[in-house]
């Protein structure tokens, strides 16, 4: 279970931004495809969060899904998983969006 660990890295990363200052919501982007569970990683982030500014904070998590572009055809697809194959057959493909894990807002209170 990583969805600990990087929980844990999420609210690091916000209190050296935010400091002692107590958060309302945090915003992330987890694509479908980057391995980690969202509903896990929901849990992990009210556990982490016990005791610090980001306790009681609205977790809100968007999970992107995968896409893909071939570079045999140029065409752009849906990526399911990672077996990244076009329907023309080639398997030199880009996977574009799928595999972020990213912090895109935090709102703090005044």
């Amino acid at each position: 279970m990583h969805e600990l660990a990087i929980a844990e890295s999420v609210l690091s990363t916000i209190i050296d931004r935010v400091g002692e200052r107590r958060v309302h919501s945090v915003r992330l982007e987890i694509g479908q495809l980057s391995g980690v569970s969202a509903e896990a990683l929901r849990f992990c982030f009210e556990l982490a969060s016990v005791g610090t500014g980001l306790e009681q904070a609205q977790l809100e998590i968007l999970e992107p899904p995968g896409r893909g572009r071939c570079r045999t055809c140029r065409e752009e697809f849906t990526v399911q998983d990672h077996i990244l194959l076009c329907s023309c057959g080639s398997s030199d493909v880009t996977l574009m969006t799928g595999d972020e894990l990213r912090v895109l807002s935090v709102e703090v209170i005044r």
